[in-house]
C-alpha cells in the first residue's frame, strides 16, 4: 500500500486507497512536513528541534522521537514490532522520508513543472493543468511561521505562480484566448507585481480581437509596476506595447508557439528514425538554453537520443546527433557526472567507428564534445581533444565549429591557477567571433567568460560591462539561466569591493536566481562556500554551521571547519589526506580554504603543496575567476602561506 503526503494545503497523509491517516497534533504535522521539505534528504534531531520550537523546552529530542514514533504508526500501521521503517527512516542521527516522487504533492509537482518545459503548448497546458489541480490551498498551510515554512511557502508559490503564467500562454498558444483572459485577469489582480502575467493577458486580449483593451493593460501593467512598486517595465513588456501600437503583434512574440506546435502535430509515422533524432537534436539545443526545466530536460533528453542512435548502428548518424548539441557551457563543474561519462565515451567509440572516414568537421565536433563534457575532470585526453578540434576548426574557417571548440578549451582551461588571463583570451574571441557572425548563445558565454576573468583580475570596471552585456543580450535573445551567473557575480564584486551587509544581501538575491535553476553542478555547496569564503576575505572568525550541505566541497572545507571547532588534531589529520582540488572554476578558491587550516595548524607540507600550487595566480583574486566568490587577494594568502612556513 503506497501512502501519500501533501503539503499543498494543510499538512495530511493518505493511505491507498486515499482515505486520511490521522496524524495527530500541529507538531506532529511540523515534523512531517519538515522532512517533506528535506526532498529524501535525513534532518537530524537537532535541526529538527531548532525548526519546530523557537524556544526549545525540556526534553525535545525525546518528543521530536515520540513524533516520529507516532508518524510511523500512522503510514505504517501493518509493519511488524521491531522492524525496520521502511517510509519515515533513521538515517545517522536524523530522520528522512523515503517515499517515491509521485506520492508526494510538492514532489510531484515539482516534477510536473520541470517536465512541462518542452515547449510544445500542448503538453505544457495538459501536464501544468493537471498539477496545478493539485494544490488544496497554501502550501504548508496550518504551520507555525517557522524560517523554513515562511522559506519553502516562498519557493513553492513562486513556481505555482510560473506553471500558472506558463499554462496561459500555452492557452495563447494553442488559440484559447477567452480561457487564457479569464486565467489572468484573476491572476495579475492577485499578484501584481508578475509582469508576465500583464504581458500574458494583453497578448490574449489581442489574439481575441480586443486590441484597446490590450493595450489598456499594458499601460496598467506598466503604470502598476512604476508607481506603486518603483519597478521599470522589462523589455519584454516594453516590446509588446510597441507592437500593439504598431499592429504588428502576430509578426513578433507568440506566433512562433503556435507554428511549433502545429509543425510538430503534423508529423506522422511516414518520418524515419534518423529524421526524428536529426529534428529532436536541434529541439533540444534551443530547449537547453531557454530556462531552468528546459536545460534539465534538454539534458536527460540528448543521452536518450545518442544511444538510441547508437543502436541503430550508423556512426555516423550518431556522430550527427553528438555534435549537433552545440550548446554552450560556461560553468566547469557537470551537472550530472556519470550522464557526461557516458556522452564521452559513446563519443569515443563514434570516433574509433568512423576512422580515417569521418570528416575534419565531424572529428572537431566530437572532439569537442569529449572536451565539453570532461569538465572539471581534465586529464591529458580531454586537453588534447580541446585543442585538435580547435586545430580543425581553425582550418575548416567554419564559425559555428570554431565557437564550439574554443568551449571546449574554455572548459580545460582550469588544469592550473592562474589562467584567468588564457581564459579571458578565449572569452575575447569568442564574443568576437559571435557578434561577426550573429552567434547570440556564444556571445553571451563570450561575455559571462571575461566577466569571471575579468574579475579574477581585479579589474571590475571591465568585468561590470561585460556583466551588463550578457544581461541585454540574454533578454534579447531569451537566454534567461545568464541572470544566474551575472548576479552571482554582482554578489562576489559586493563582496571584494562593498560591504558586509551588502554582500550578505546580494548573496540572498543570487542563491534565490540560482534554486530550481536546473544547475546542480553549480549550486550544490556553492552558498555555503561563498559565505565561507567572504568571512575569509573579512577577516572574520569561521562560523560551523553542521547543518550546511558542503557538496562536492566538503574534503576542502573540512580541516577548517575541524580547527573552528577547536580540533588541531582532526584538522592537521584532514589536511594529511586532502587531494588536489579538481581543475575546474573552485581551484583556487578550494586550494586557499583548506590553505586557511593549514596555515592555523602549521601543517608544512600542505603549505608547501598550496604554496606552489597558487603562485601562478598571485596577482588575482581567490575564487573571483569563478565569477562567485572571493576571499580577498592571493597574494594576501600566500604572504600568510609563507609566514607560516617561516615558523613551522
Amino acid at each position: 500500500m503506497q501512502v501519500g503526503f501533501g503539503v499543498l494545503g494543510p499538512v495530511a497523509a493518505w493511505d491507498g486507497e486515499g482515505r486520511a491517516l490521522a496524524l495527530k497534533g500541529a507538531r506532529h504535522r511540523s515534523v512531517l512536513a519538515r522532512l517533506v521539505a528535506a526532498q529524501g534528504k535525513a534532518v537530524s534531531v537537532e535541526r529538527l528541534v531548532e525548526d519546530l520550537w523557537e524556544v526549545p523546552p525540556d526534553g525535545a529530542v525525546s518528543a521530536v522521537r515520540t513524533f516520529v514514533a507516532a508518524l510511523r504508526r500512522a503510514v505504517e500501521p501493518d509493519r511488524a514490532p521491531r522492524t525496520p521503517a521502511r517510509v519515515l527512516v533513521t538515517e545517522g542521527r536524523g530522520y528522512a522520508l523515503r517515499a517515491p516522487v509521485e506520492a508526494v504533492d510538492a514532489w510531484r509537482f515539482e516534477a510536473a513543472v520541470a517536465e512541462a518545459s518542452d515547449g510544445l503548448p500542448r503538453k505544457v497546458f495538459d501536464t501544468l493543468d493537471a498539477a496545478l489541480g493539485w494544490w488544496r490551498g497554501g502550501a504548508y498551510a496550518g504551520l507555525d511561521e517557522r524560517p523554513w515554512v515562511l522559506a519553502e511557502r516562498r519557493r513553492l508559490e513562486e513556481l505555482r505562480l510560473d506553471a500558472v503564467e506558463r499554462r496561459a500562454g500555452a492557452l495563447v498558444a494553442l488559440g484559447r484566448t477567452g480561457e487564457a483572459v479569464a486565467a489572468l485577469d484573476a491572476h495579475v489582480d492577485g499578484h501584481p507585481w508578475r509582469e508576465e502575467g500583464w504581458r500574458l493577458l494583453a497578448l490574449a486580449l489581442y489574439r481575441s480581437g480586443r486590441q484597446a483593451e490590450a493595450l489598456a493593460v499594458v499601460r496598467r501593467g506598466t503604470g502598476m509596476l512604476r508607481e506603486q512598486l518603483g519597478l521599470d517595465p522589462g523589455a519584454r513588456l516594453q516590446e509588446l506595447e510597441t507592437e500593439l501600437l504598431r499592429g504588428t503583434v502576430d509578426e513578433g512574440r507568440g506566433a512562433p508557439e503556435a507554428v511549433w506546435a502545429q509543425a510538430a502535430s503534423s508529423l506522422d509515422g511516414s518520418v524515419g528514425p534518423r529524421a526524428m533524432l536529426d529534428s529532436t537534436v536541434g529541439l533540444l539545443r534551443h530547449l537547453a538554453v531557454t530556462g531552468p526545466g528546459g536545460l534539465e530536460a534538454a539534458g536527460a533528453r540528448r543521452i536518450e537520443a545518442i544511444e538510441a542512435a547508437e543502436q541503430l548502428g550508423d556512426p555516423v548518424l550518431t556522430a550527427r546527433v553528438i555534435g549537433a548539441y552545440d550548446v554552450p557551457a560556461v560553468w566547469t563543474r557537470s551537472d550530472d557526472p556519470a550522464r557526461a561519462a557516458r556522452i564521452v565515451a559513446a563519443a569515443e567509440r563514434t570516433l574509433t567507428a568512423l576512422g580515417p572516414k569521418a570528416s575534419a568537421g565531424t572529428r572537431a565536433r566530437l572532439l569537442a564534445t569529449v572536451a565539453v563534457e570532461s569538465r572539471g575532470i581534465g586529464g591529458a585526453r580531454a586537453l588534447a581533444a580541446a585543442r585538435e578540434g580547435e586545430r580543425l576548426a581553425r582550418d575548416l574557417g567554419d564559425p559555428a565549429l570554431l565557437a564550439f571548440t574554443l568551449n571546449g578549451v574554455f572548459m580545460q582551461s582550469c588544469h592550473r591557477a592562474g589562467l584567468a588571463p588564457a581564459r579571458d583570451v578565449i572569452g575575447a574571441e569568442l564574443t568576437g567571433l559571435a557578434e561577426r557572425h550573429d552567434l547570440a548563445s556564444y556571445e553571451v558565454l563570450g561575455r559571462l567568460i571575461r566577466m569571471q576573468a575579468r574579475g579574477a583580475l581585479g579589474d571590475f570596471a571591465a568585468a561590470d560591462e561585460h556583466a551588463a552585456a550578457a544581461e541585454a543580450l540574454a533578454e534579447r535573445h531569451e537566454r534567461p539561466l545568464a541572470r544566474v551567473f551575472t548576479a552571482w557575480y554582482a554578489a562576489m564584486r559586493a563582496t571584494a569591493t562593498g560591504g558586509l551587509d551588502e554582500a550578505e544581501a546580494a548573496y540572498r538575491v543570487a542563491a534565490e536566481r540560482l534554486a530550481g535553476a536546473g544547475m546542480p553542478g553549480v549550486e550544490r555547496g556553492l552558498e555555503p562556500l561563498a559565505l565561507l569564503c567572504k568571512r575569509i576575505h573579512y577577516g572574520l572568525s569561521i562560523e560551523v554551521d553542521e547543518r550546511a550541505d558542503w557538496g562536492p566541497y566538503r574534503p576542502w572545507v573540512a580541516p577548517l571547519l575541524a580547527l573552528a571547532r577547536g580540533d588541531r588534531d582532526g584538522a592537521a589529520a584532514a589536511l594529511d589526506t586532502v587531494p588536489a582540488p579538481p581543475p575546474d572554476h573552485m581551484l583556487e578558491a578550494l586550494w586557499t580554504v583548506a590553505a586557511r587550516a593549514a596555515i592555523g595548524v602549521r601543517h608544512r607540507s600542505f603549505l608547501e603543496r598550496a604554496s606552489a600550487a597558487l603562485g601562478p595566480a598571485a596577482g588575482e583574486l581567490v575564487g573571483a575567476g569563478s565569477g562567485m566568490l572571493t576571499a580577498g587577494p592571493v597574494a594576501r594568502h600566500l604572504a600568510d602561506i609563507e609566514a607560516a612556513l617561516a615558523d613551522s
